[in-house]
């Protein structure tokens, strides 16, 4: 009786392993990647992708701190794989099992944030600015951020749900960088926004195109690709790059401590390199590749589309964030004073 209870669950256990051996636990951004591309990737390999989304890098970063083994794969912005891998919340990245790493264009690797791609893998990369309703507004509306704080917005406008991109508008207002640390200068920024907080009716990360097409809102801050989507569908919707300066910002795939299937995760990652699948995931989301083989895949369209591709003259006014480490303390208490008014 005792062998055939050890068998059992010697069998058990094994049947657990194959199944966990199937499976991978993806944590990532709202509407960011399409749902045929993971079960294309279901259908090659046949593990199975579980899809868990956020609206922030900060619920992000919460969520793993407080679970550990949960996600086997997350997708953090530039700064947030430099605070997570200095917090030893992420794995190292194993290069010989994402051969399709040599697809990436050598711009987008070895950056400041994660010298040798050691704890990351670039996925899209894009700009935070701003999409308005030129059929409401008319056609060159906003061309500064000075724009955004006009009284006649009010009720009009949505901001993302994000702390740093919101105060990273106010800090380029006053002529600073999106990275300030000095807590003055933050504080400036905090006093900015609160003069355009009535015009706010709603911060959302999540889907902020459908309240522009809904016409809930005529202005919102948004990522390039909800843009690319929103001016899609009615082109009166139109992306501009303010003169002061606006984010840019790239999120990459990153393993975070404790992950159950890491094996899988490379199969992941090295699946999403393809050039056939990066440029269907572009193509369909509205954000730039750094996949430079995926790029030549893409319609003329797509690849000179200011709204996913800015010129190189607008590309020198952006600002890719960074790091601020201690001083995000002093951004997320203005954030939580904001957001209270």
């Amino acid at each position: 009786m005792k062998k055939i209870i050890l068998t059992l669950l010697f069998t058990f256990c094994l049947l657990i392993n194959i199944a966990q051996a199937k499976e991978l636990y993806l944590f990532n951004w709202s509407e960011y990647i399409p749902d045929e591309v993971l079960e294309q990737f279901t259908k090659e390999t046949g593990i199975k992708v579980y899809l868990s989304t956020y609206d922030s890098n900060e619920a992000m970063y919460t969520k793993i701190k407080l679970v550990k083994g949960e996600y086997d794969l997350i997708v953090p912005s530039t700064y947030f794989v430099e605070k997570m891998a200095r917090e030893g919340l992420l794995e190292p990245i194993n290069h010989k099992l994402i051969p399709n790493l040599k697809n990436i264009s050598p711009k987008f690797l070895n950056q400041s944030f994660d010298p040798e791609n050691k704890y990351s893998v670039p996925y899209m990369w894009g700009s935070t600015a701003v999409c308005y309703n030129s059929a409401r507004l008319g056609k060159g509306y906003i061309k500064s951020l000075n724009d955004l704080w006009n009284p006649e917005l009010k009720g009009k406008l949505l901001l993302p749900n994000d702390v740093r991109e919101v105060f990273g508008l106010a800090l380029k207002k006053l002529g600073y960088s999106i990275n300030e640390t000095n807590p003055k200068h933050i504080e400036e920024a905090y006093l900015e926004l609160k003069k355009l907080l009535p015009l706010v009716k709603v911060f959302d990360s999540d889907s902020p195109k459908h309240a522009l097409l809904n016409e809930e809102v005529l202005v919102a801050v948004t990522w390039s690709g909800e843009a690319f989507i929103a001016n899609s569908e009615d082109q009166n919707f139109l992306y501009a790059y303010p003169k002061e300066g606006y984010s840019l910002w790239m999120d990459s795939f990153a393993i975070p401590r404790g992950a159950k299937n890491v094996e899988n995760a490379h199969k992941f990652m090295n699946f999403i390199l393809r050039p056939d699948i990066s440029a269907k995931i572009s193509q369909e989301m509205g954000y730039a590749t750094p996949n430079q083989a995926a790029i030549k895949l893409l319609p003329p369209e797509i690849q000179n589309n200011p709204i996913i591709y800015p010129s190189q003259e607008e590309l020198k006014r952006g600002e890719f964030q960074t790091d601020v480490q201690d001083a995000l303390l002093v951004y997320e208490k203005y954030w939580n004073e904001l957001k209270n008014n």
